[in-house]
Parts: C-alpha cells; sequence; structure tokens
C-alpha cells in the first residue's frame, strides 16, 4: 500500500468528518494534506535508468577462501535523491565483513561502489539480482527495480592429504605405474627366476641359484608395476545426508571422494567418478591436473536428493568402469546395498568401500543421557555384521568415524585386510 494512497484516504477522512461534524476548522486541517498530495500528483512517476555490474575477485576457490564481492551502479537517468539497493546473497553463503544494503543519492552519471566478502565451504552459487528501491523528495511515490547482474563463485570441496591408497586390482594398463601387474619386466619386487638370456645386466644374475647349475646362468625377474583404472562411485541419495548440528555427513563424504581422486591421480591412475543416487552424472577417466580440476569441479556441484528410479545399487551401470577395474565407493551403505556390492565382486571388480560411520556420527550430537544405549548397541553390532559380510567375500572395507583423520582411517583398515585374491581364498 503506497503512501500517496493513504495521504489521500487521510484527506478524504477528514473531509467527511468535516461535514458529519459541521465544523469547518477540519477543512483548514485537511487542506495542507490536500496540498501536499497535489504536488505529488503534478511532479509525476520518478523514472529510473540504472546499471549494475558484478566482479567478483575470483570465480573458483577452494572451501573456505573468501572472495571479494564488488558492485557498481551507474545512473543513466535523471538525478535520484534517495536509493536503497540491497543485494540478494545466495544462501549457504556467509558474509564476512561489508555490506549488501546502501541508502544514497545518485546524481545524473554517478557511480556508486559497495564490496563485500564471503566464503562458503563447497558448492555451485549464483548471484542473480540487485533489489533497488527510489523514491521521491516528498517521501510519497516509490518505485522498485530489479537490476540483472549475474555471476557464479564455484567453491571446490576440501581434499585431505593421503599418502596413498593400496589397491590392486587385476587389470592394469601397459605404462609404468605403482600396482603390481602379476607380469615379469623391470620394477622392485622379485618375481622369481629364468635362464639368462643375453642382454640382461649382470647385477640381475642369481649367483646362489647359478651355482648350482655347472652350464647355467640363471636371472632375477622383477614384477612390473603399472597403472590401473580407478572408478569412483559417489553416494548422492537422500538417506546419505544426515545432519548433526551444522554438520552434514554428505560433506565428509564429498571431501573423501576428492581425496582419493588427488591421492590416485598422483600415482598416475586413470581415474573417473560417478555420482549416484540423484541423479547420475559421470566424468570421463582421465590423467593429471585437467582431470583433477574437473572431479573438483564435479564434486563442488555434488548435491543429494530423492530419486525412486535409484534407490538402490542394484542399477548401478557397471558399462561405466572397465572389467576387473578398481572401484571406491564412498558411501553410509544400508544393508539393502550388501547384495549388490557382493554381486560386482563376483563379477571381477577389485572394490573398496569408504563408509562414514552413520552411528557415531548421530550419537555425536546428542548426550548420553538423551539416547539409549541398548538401541545404539544394537545399531553397532548390526552394522558391523553387515561390514564383515562384505569382507569376506573379498571386498575391503574402510570404517570411518568422521571425527577421525581419513589417512589414519584407511591404513588402519587396509593393513588389517589382505588384498584381491588373497581376500578371495581366505574366504573361501
Amino acid at each position: 500500500m503506497s503512501r500517496l494512497w493513504l495521504l489521500n484516504c487521510l484527506v478524504a477522512a477528514v473531509i467527511f468528518l468535516s461535514l458529519a461534524t459541521l465544523k469547518g476548522a477540519l477543512v483548514a486541517l485537511a487542506i495542507p494534506l490536500f496540498i501536499y498530495a497535489v504536488s505529488c500528483l503534478f511532479q509525476g512517476s520518478p523514472v529510473v535508468q540504472l546499471s549494475a555490474v558484478r566482479t567478483l575477485s575470483a570465480r573458483r576457490v577452494m572451501a573456505g577462501e573468501p572472495v571479494v564481492v564488488t558492485l557498481s551502479i551507474t545512473n543513466q537517468g535523471a538525478a535520484i535523491e534517495e536509493l536503497q539497493i540491497a543485494d540478494v546473497v545466495p544462501q549457504s553463503l556467509e558474509v564476512l565483513e561489508g555490506q549488501t544494503y546502501a541508502l544514497t543519492t545518485l546524481l545524473p552519471g554517478e557511480t556508486i561502489e559497495m564490496e563485500y566478502r564471503v566464503r562458503a565451504r563447497r558448492g555451485l552459487f549464483e548471484f542473480s539480482d540487485i533489489r533497488a528501491s527510489v523514491r521521491d523528495h516528498l517521501g510519497l511515490r516509490e518505485t522498485h527495480v530489479v537490476l540483472s547482474a549475474t555471476a557464479q563463485l564455484l567453491v571446490l570441496p576440501e581434499a585431505p592429504r593421503l599418502r596413498s591408497v593400496a589397491i590392486r586390482p587385476r587389470h592394469t594398463h601397459g605404462f609404468a605405474g605403482s600396482i603390481p601387474a602379476r607380469q615379469a619386466g623391470t620394477g622392485v619386487d622379485f618375481l622369481g627366476v629364468r635362464e639368462y638370456q643375453p642382454g640382461d645386466p649382470q647385477r640381475w644374475i642369481n649367483w646362489r641359484v647359478s651355482a648350482r647349475h655347472a652350464q647355467t646362468l640363471f636371472s632375477n625377474q622383477f614384477e612390473q608395476e603399472r597403472i590401473t583404472d580407478v572408478g569412483l562411485i559417489l553416494d548422492t541419495r537422500q538417506h546419505s545426508n544426515l545432519h548433526s548440528n551444522d554438520k552434514a555427513l554428505f560433506e565428509y563424504a564429498v571431501c573423501a571422494t576428492a581425496a582419493v581422486a588427488e591421492a590416485c591421480l598422483k600415482e598416475g591412475h586413470r581415474v573417473g567418478l560417478l555420482l549416484y543416487g540423484y541423479g547420475m552424472e559421470r566424468t570421463f577417466p582421465g590423467y593429471g591436473r585437467l582431470q583433477r580440476q574437473r572431479l573438483l569441479n564435479a564434486l563442488a556441484r555434488a548435491r543429494t536428493g530423492m530419486n525412486y528410479a535409484l534407490e538402490s545399487l542394484g542399477r548401478l551401470p557397471t558399462r561405466f568402469f572397465p572389467a576387473q577395474s578398481q572401484l571406491v565407493i564412498v558411501s553410509p551403505l544400508s544393508p539393502e546395498d550388501v547384495s549388490t556390492l557382493m554381486s560386482l565382486r563376483a563379477h571381477g571388480y577389485e572394490i573398496l568401500v569408504i563408509c562414514p560411520d552413520v552411528v557415531s556420527f548421530e550419537l555425536a550430537s546428542r548426550d548420553a543421557s538423551s539416547h539409549p544405549q541398548l538401541a545404539a548397541r544394537l545399531a553397532r553390532i548390526e552394522r558391523t555384521l553387515w561390514l564383515r559380510s562384505l569382507q569376506r567375500v573379498g571386498i575391503r572395507v574402510v570404517d570411518w568415524r568422521v571425527d577421525q583423520a581419513l589417512d589414519q582411517a584407511i591404513h588402519t583398515a587396509l593393513q588389517k585386510q589382505p588384498i584381491g585374491r588373497a581376500a578371495w581364498e581366505r574366504a573361501t
């Protein structure tokens, strides 16, 4: 409701009251208000011609890094006696300092600048509109304008450093790397001995074995070390995003995925990513720094949601990953997912599951007296049982309490679990 309409109503009410009471003094009281309203009508509505430009100090930053947002608003029309400016800041962005609101006057051709600093944990943030309000000098007419000044800010997830991730899939590529290939060639690990061939270095000769044979020399064989395909699968189903106070379990899973991706890329492996749950978003496998940027960009945009067609891991598109390659699944999992992972293992995939501890995460936000101890104990026992059922078929599991360092959790868990065929033979 505008102030001019209220003023007109007030003038009409005073005149009606004067007629009803037959008091001329009330009419005299309405005259100044009437002149005030008429002068506003003759003045007309202000013509607003504003342009806005938004600049960011960086469009792509790591989590927690501050970004400076600068707004430049220029008056391309008549003088504005009262201008209110309010910037629309995306949700989840924390304003550290500066103002997103201003009240000023603006002469023709004059420019006003606003500056503030923001930061965020992770995500894609889109700046869209700036809201402006212009009033006349009488304060009766107000014009609202929406100025378009779009910009995007991509905040990459934090990736904790990992020393290495011990993987040993059956399928490898023909390039030097860090995965033992079970084939003789250039390497550092001893594989066996064979008869000496012309061209073998003398330092490879096994003199102890050769001493047992009068006419034959034997050379050591070493196991080749190659690169492999690593397929990262991040669970983005709705139930994987639990909240505890101001923390989200899904954010820990994203950071863990980024950490594993960086560790595998540093070792020269070809790494791909699949976001499964809310949809299926795939980043094709690749190497090096460029692939690292692609993976971090995809993880920065990752979000959870409900998709009834993808509630189960049974619809996991295995055609995205080469046969007998290494799969790293980051998910809190559920008992219904156990059979699917066992099926993948039976088809020859080497599987590593990084499983954030849901029970510990949820109990951390509650007082010890506010939850039944028996229920918490039963939940832990049930979770331990179906995680051990995965380990019995050769799937390596990292049961990760998110309040502990990921690097320590991975190395502690993998040292206790055999790799690949050894685990399968022990289970059978």
